[in-house]
């Protein structure tokens, strides 16, 4: 069974449950900035927020005692997080291109 949130430990449980927000807004938000506006520059800052929002994460895991199976759980998450954004942009890239570019430049029988 899980055990509840320690009093003394609330403070921490709050300002890292609004740090993850915040850093997983930011993450995803410079990453979509960077690619939509072709800055790699901001990358590295995406990345930041992203190493923000997995320490943010851990401790929150740590301050309400998610152990085991549920530590695990929280990994797979952060790395599913992390790669989300990227296969997103592969995939808009892939639906968005244009007609002559999706058929490999063969033309479409006729009907």
């Amino acid at each position: 069974m899980i055990e509840p949130v320690e009093l003394q430990d609330f403070f921490v449980t709050f300002f890292s449950s609004a740090m993850v927000i915040l850093t997983g807004a930011l993450y995803a938000g410079l990453f979509a900035w960077a690619r939509l506006r072709g800055l790699p520059r901001l990358m590295p800052l995406a990345y930041a927020a992203y190493a923000g929002l997995f320490i943010s994460v851990l401790v929150l895991a740590e301050v309400t005692h998610l152990y085991g199976f549920w530590r695990v759980l929280v990994v797979l998450l952060l790395v599913g997080y992390f790669l989300a954004p990227h296969g997103i942009w592969h995939l808009c890239l892939g639906t968005h291109k244009p007609e002559s570019e999706g058929t490999g430049g063969a033309v479409p029988p006729r009907v």
